[in-house]
């Protein structure tokens, strides 16, 4: 179980690249989709087959997967956006720093007093990285879509460390965190709507250009 673990959060992890260094905004929501569907197969497989771990692998499986993918797409449509084609920093200079904050999460998590079963396994260096690609998506974006994608995949990467503590967290704090993810869909999606209408564009930077 162990290799298939390893395996799962490699994948997590050169994913986290592919998202970096895209500029297609359906790739990017496609893959931040699938990356949110391999983290679903994580809790049953560490946890074994419970009713919390396959509750909590369903409703993942459900929003990261599709619905969240689903709304996503829909909105690319809605605005006629296919690429971004601005970011604030390039995609060689992003990749790059997504490859050092990579190699400082393994360094870093190599250091933490950490339990025996959790030494040397991929679960603090890929929950790390993973937050840091969002973070890096979240600052180096211009457009609202993948800027939500950004933070799709810090939450992927919150959910990692998350599956580690499955056993002790109740239910709510699980759905609670996934609702709130929901909800913050639906308000960018909002946002996103009002500014392509101002603008004709769903760069952010305009909304500092709207006035009461």
């Amino acid at each position: 179980m162990n290799d298939f673990n390893s395996i799962i959060l490699l994948c997590v992890i050169l994913l986290n690249f592919f998202i970096l260094g895209t500029s297609r905004l359906a790739a990017c929501i496609r893959v931040t989709g699938f990356q949110g569907g391999l983290l679903s197969l994580l809790p049953p497989v560490i946890h074994g087959l419970t009713f919390h771990t396959m509750f909590l692998a369903g409703t993942a499986l459900v929003i990261k997967g599709f619905v969240i993918p689903w709304l996503l797409m829909r909105a690319i449509r809605q605005v006629h956006i296919r690429r971004e084609i601005e970011p604030r920093i390039g995609y060689v200079a992003t990749l790059m720093i997504g490859a050092l904050t990579t190699a400082g999460a393994f360094i870093f998590a190599d250091r933490l007093p950490l339990l025996p079963q959790h030494l040397h396994s991929l679960f603090i260096p890929a929950s790390l990285s993973t937050m840091a690609a969002g973070f890096l998506m979240l600052i180096t974006r211009r457009k609202a879509i993948t800027q939500v994608a950004g933070y799709l995949i810090f939450e992927n990467g919150i959910f990692i460390f998350g599956i580690l503590l499955a056993e002790a967290m109740p239910f709510m704090v699980e759905a609670g965190i996934l609702l709130d993810i929901l909800v913050a869909i639906f308000v960018m999606g909002i946002v996103m709507n009002h500014i392509n209408r101002e603008f004709s564009s769903t760069n952010t930077e305009n909304l500092c250009l709207l006035k009461e």
